[in-house]
């Protein structure tokens, strides 16, 4: 039974090549953070607000395919997967990242992976999909340098990673919550527990990082 619920996980890590955490890590230690709002522009202020707000209501880690609704389309905020972290966060700025990423996939489908054996876009899933939040991302010029030092990662960017080094992806946003101890901001994501705030920027290889606004 063990074996089966396993390999059920990495069937669904697999579909949205969103993953929840197999990896032992030390994200998820009690951390103290001072929130910093200085320097913040109002666009990043209303993104992080959202992903904050996010983890008081999403609980759940739900990576099932689900038919959404288009534009804006969504699952219940109770749950989601990594992506729908990000996705929510830049629909409070006004930007419908399943509007945005569908429409570039129909017109430019060749340059999007192709890991999943699909033969056309779709609305339900595309966006929800972290290799393809990358290369969207990448096409609009917004990505940055990955470096291996927190300063240079900002409250409002997006951060990519792959959790096992056999390319099980993730993505956050970086917080403004500062993190006294580490001297980086914190990030808020849903690892498999549901939107939650953690010291976790350098707990796993970094494949992506970048600047939306």
């Amino acid at each position: 039974m063990r074996v089966k619920i396993i390999l059920a996980i990495l069937s669904m890590s697999l579909l949205f090549g969103c993953a929840i955490n197999t990896v032992t890590t030390t994200a998820q230690q009690q951390i103290t953070t001072v929130q910093i709002t200085a320097d913040v522009p109002p666009t990043i202020k209303q993104m992080l607000d959202n992903a904050v707000e996010q983890t008081r209501v999403t609980k759940a880690y739900d990576p099932n395919y689900t038919v959404l609704s288009y534009p804006n389309g969504d699952v219940p905020l109770e749950r989601g997967v990594c992506t729908d972290v990000v996705i929510r966060a830049m629909r409070a700025t006004g930007v419908d990242l399943q509007k945005e990423i569908h429409e570039d996939m129909i017109a430019n489908f060749a340059v999007y992976p192709k890991k999943w054996g699909l033969k056309q876009a779709d609305s339900n899933i595309d966006h929800r999909r972290v290799p393809n939040l990358q290369t969207y991302f990448t096409r609009k010029g917004k990505a940055l340098a990955i470096t291996e030092t927190g300063k240079d990662y900002k409250p409002g960017d997006i951060v990519a990673w792959d959790l096992d080094g056999k390319g099980m992806t993730h993505i956050g946003i970086v917080s403004n919550l500062w993190n006294e101890a580490t001297r980086r901001y914190s990030i808020i994501h849903n690892i498999g527990r549901g939107a939650e705030i953690a010291d976790g920027l350098f707990d796993w290889k970094i494949i992506g990082h970048y600047r939306y606004f």
